[in-house]
């Protein structure tokens, strides 16, 4: 699959059913990792992706017209707090996570955002791994658990007038 195939647009509330699908594909196989609350707080109902619409923004990635992953972000202090990543297993590994946390930090750059932030558990080693790769080092900030399932806390700092890209252009 190339970048070319797939397009990352702003969500809307028609897309939370597939949104509610995706996170579901995407953390099914951790499902035993995570305490019964984490999990169904990590995989949230419709209702609550569309709740979540009015908090911040939400992106979904498009493959032939197939929503295959999703981010949202959202406020929190100084930073934008990039929450809800996920890809469907099936194109998990294809640069789909790549390209939605380009669009996060785009975002970031254009609201002049100093960074991003983000909470994980130390399970997701390729969520991890992809969060390493696109400048994400841990922190000692953010929470240390949800609902009992253990996490930590990785920041991305981001250059004045910047985008997702490294151009000084809005994209």
């Amino acid at each position: 699959m190339s970048d070319q195939a797939v397009r990352v647009c702003r969500a809307g509330c028609n897309d939370a059913p597939a949104i509610a699908l995706v996170l579901q594909a995407a953390f099914a196989e951790y499902e035993c990792l995570y305490t019964r609350a984490a999990f169904a707080a990590t995989t949230p109902p419709t209702e609550e992706i569309v709740r979540r619409l009015g908090e911040g923004p939400t992106w979904i990635a498009l493959l032939h017209r197939t929503v295959v992953g999703t981010v949202s972000a959202v406020l929190r202090g100084e930073a934008l707090y990039v929450r809800s990543m996920a890809v469907v297993p099936e194109v998990q590994g294809r640069g789909v996570g790549r390209l939605l946390l380009e669009r996060v930090e785009g975002y970031a750059g254009e609201c002049g955002f100093p960074r991003l932030e983000l909470s994980t558990t130390p399970f997701l080693t390729t969520a991890i791994a992809l969060y390493k790769r696109s400048g994400f080092r841990p922190s000692d900030g953010g929470p240390r658990e949800l609902f009992g399932t253990r996490l930590f806390t990785m920041t991305k700092a981001l250059e004045p007038g910047r985008n997702g890209r490294g151009a000084s252009t809005p994209g």
